[in-house]
């Protein structure tokens, strides 16, 4: 075979369109970049990418290999024919058979080869196909590649019938030195690029692969997506500096400032000081989502008059330019003022009137309906955990208050935050002002629990009340359908139980939020929610939760069907604390690395698949007259001594010691398996040796279900 990795040229793909989505920048560029890799990969065309990565801005995609081979590699085929003794007849000569399959192959079926195999010889046609040239095959390339790209709603121009996220106008195809011809969405390949729409709006001409981002730098573009970010960095911490403070640089935003611009220069701008007045977070939510700017904290933290605004020019009169970025944003900052002040003339208690007249759900009531749920769940819960009930519900009566001011209403996600600030205007305790935020958390996905036991406690009373809800009112999700949040109320009611170690039980507190929402009517019938349903709605969302933190599918069943075992058969549901369960799974996981889990995984799923056959009730009492094999006696006393080791420590809740301890039965339980046909055809003999294993399978499973570890 032709080795063509020696031949290898530079290859420059660049898209050139009008401003693309920038939120889907990023996406666009990596999906363009794939599809062309797997392009030429699908081709056997060798190529070197090195350390080639999606190259784009504003105005472009771009895929910049250092190695592409100038040709495919050659193609080897072997088509397999019939056995001697069906190709040829008596006296050798071919049979319709091997002239037909020699006429398939295009050649005399003298030219063909003969392979052997298991069955005997046989008539074989190999061929070898030299490889298409890459200049021939690079249209098709990044047409694929372009067709592949995630654009739900492409954009039509002109009369044409393709579309693409924005309008296309030029395309760079280079080869080596050498343009490849080629016409894609309406524009014909050229080595003409463009630079920057305002400080070099002409052509860049592109003499090889290898000086495009240095052409495009001298024409006042940054192609390299993290050269460009890393200047925006380094200028806006400059800018931050000078202005005595440090910038606040949310990872979202710079994303995308860095698909805003393709020459960006920073801008030291300022505010009036008595905008700070104002909860800093309306201030940072105009600064940053509204306009893409990053605020200026002080050495405290805290937010200051200052921020930074992102060009994308080098302005002759950066006056202008910093005039017109603080003249944006002061209406919007005004705007926040004024229904910060008369949202604190009007009072938490008066806004907490109006919840009466809005609709949480037409089932459920209005919002002051579910207030008076909360603050009931908010007090039961506090009792659990050590909470001064009072505060819980009077943290929970404040807190959907805010949904009735002004700021709210100019800023949705204020919700909490600005509860927080009129509660500490009105000198409610810093507790209760605080908790009011906290029930939020987590916001989104990676955010942290409430940091406030208070604040716990009402995240957790609020979470409960709108699953109980919303399953009694028919709400639960479906598919991608899910209105009320459900999913993720419940991944936060979950994770806040589990990291904050909260040892709350989940069935007596869905109990008492399904109590609190009663029966309702949806359409002409009866609803209640179910517990058992809720809380396995709960634990499916723990699943994934787990997986990312390298849990495997196995260890979770193994303690999700362990605490259910445990308590059903305790009628307790001490076993469906959350945080208990956590700490099962954590044992589980130092379990599976143990040499012994194995083995007592296996020995396990065989314990209970003996149990499970068994007709009627299982035999429970041990006799140890009735051992009649060695093995017996010394598992029998060998399970005694682990009971005992174990008793305390399951008390303790130490699921890690237990297993630890439990894992040297080992050699007892092989030596059993071993010597001892359990199924024995005395049943004395027999109800002794299956008591014995069910004494063995109940220890084993004291901390988790572990025959699910078994493959």
């Amino acid at each position: 075979m032709t080795d063509h990795t020696n031949n290898m040229q530079p290859l420059l793909v660049e898209l050139g369109t009008e401003e693309l989505p920038v939120k889907a920048l990023p996406k666009l560029a990596q999906a363009f970049f794939d599809g062309v890799i797997d392009g030429l990969a699908k081709r056997g065309i060798a190529f070197d990418r090195g350390e080639a990565k999606p190259l784009y801005s504003p105005r472009r995609l771009a895929v910049l290999l250092p190695g592409v081979a100038a040709e495919q590699s050659e193609q080897r085929s072997e088509v397999l024919g019939p056995y001697l003794n069906i190709a040829l007849d008596a006296e050798g000569q071919p049979t319709r058979a091997l002239q037909g399959f020699a006429s398939k192959a295009g050649v005399e079926w003298t030219a063909l080869d003969k392979a052997t195999d298991a069955k005997g010889e046989r008539f074989v046609h190999r061929s070898v196909k030299r490889g298409e040239k890459t200049a021939d095959l690079l249209a098709a390339v990044v047409a694929e590649a372009i067709a592949a790209m995630p654009i739900p709603k492409p954009m039509r121009w002109g009369d044409h019938d393709y579309g693409f996220a924005r309008p296309v106008h030029w395309l760079v195809l280079l080869l080596g030195k050498n343009v490849v011809d080629a016409e894609l969405l309406g524009v014909c390949s050229d080595r003409m690029s463009r630079g920057h729409r305002f400080m070099h709006d002409k052509p860049v001409w592109i003499g090889n692969p290898g000086d495009y981002v240095e052409s495009l730098r001298g024409a006042k573009v940054l192609v390299d997506p993290d050269e460009r970010r890393a200047r925006i960095v380094a200028e806006v911490e400059a800018a931050a500096r000078d202005a005595g403070g440090s910038a606040r640089i949310d990872a979202g935003i710079l994303e995308e400032v860095n698909g805003l611009v393709e020459w960006p220069g920073a801008v030291a701008c300022s505010f009036e000081p008595e905008f700070l007045a104002v909860p800093s977070e309306a201030l940072i939510a105009t600064m940053e989502t509204n306009q893409k700017f990053f605020p200026v904290l002080d050495a405290g933290g805290r937010l200051s008059e200052h921020f930074v605004g992102i060009a994308n020019i080098e302005s002759k009169d950066v006056a202008q330019v910093r005039q017109g970025y603080e003249r944006v944003i002061r209406p919007r900052f005004s705007d926040a003022k004024f229904f910060f002040v008369e949202d604190m003339k009007q009072g938490l208690a008066s806004m907490n009137e109006g919840l009466a007249t809005v609709t949480y759900q037409k089932a459920l009531g209005s919002v002051a309906d579910k207030v008076a749920r909360v603050a009931a769940l908010a007090e039961a819960v506090a009792a659990q955990v050590g909470v001064d009930a009072a505060l819980a519900r009077r943290a929970a009566e404040l807190s959907k208050a805010d949904l009735q001011s002004r700021l709210v209403g100019e800023f949705p996600e204020l919700q909490g935050i600005a509860g927080r600030y009129y509660a500490a205007v009105e000198n409610e305790p810093v507790e209760v002002a605080n908790a009011i935020d906290e029930a939020y958390m987590p916001r989104f996905g990676g955010d942290a629990i409430a940091p406030s036991k208070l604040g716990q406690v009402l995240a957790i009373a609020e979470r409960l009340d709108t699953l109980a809800g919303g399953f009694a009112a028919g709400l639960k999700p479906t598919g991608n359908k899910d209105p009320f949040a459900l999913r993720r109320n419940a991944l936060g009611l979950a994770r806040t139980l589990i990291e904050a170690e909260l040892d709350v039980a989940l069935d007596p507190i869905f109990a008492a939020a399904r109590d609190g929402v009663g029966t309702i009517v949806v359409g002409k019938a009866e609803a209640v929610a179910d517990v058992g349903e809720l809380r396995e709605f709960v634990f499916d969302r723990l699943r994934g939760y787990y997986s990312e933190q390298g849990v495997t599918p196995q260890q979770f069943e193994a303690v999700l069907h362990g605490v259910a075992s445990i308590a059903a058969e305790a009628a307790s549901s001490s076993a469906r604390s959350l945080h208990d369960f956590d700490q099962r799974i954590k044992a589980i996981g130092e379990f599976t690395r143990l040499p012994e889990a194995d083995a007592l995984a296996a020995a396990n799923k065989r314990s209970r698949n003996i149990l499970r056959k068994v007709e009627g009730e299982l035999p429970t009492t041990i006799d140890p007259a009735l051992f009649a094999e060695s093995a017996e006696r010394e598992l029998a006393d060998a399970i005694d001594a682990a009971i005992a080791d174990t008793d305390p420590l399951l008390a303790d809740r130490d699921y890690v010691a237990v297993l630890g301890r439990l894992a040297r039965l080992r050699p007892q339980v092989d030596a059993f398996f071993e010597a001892v046909m359990v199924n024995a055809d005395d049943e004395k003999v027999r109800n002794n040796r299956l008591a014995l294993l069910k004494r063995l399978s109940d220890r084993l499973g004291s901390v988790a279900a572990i025959e699910h570890l078994s493959s």
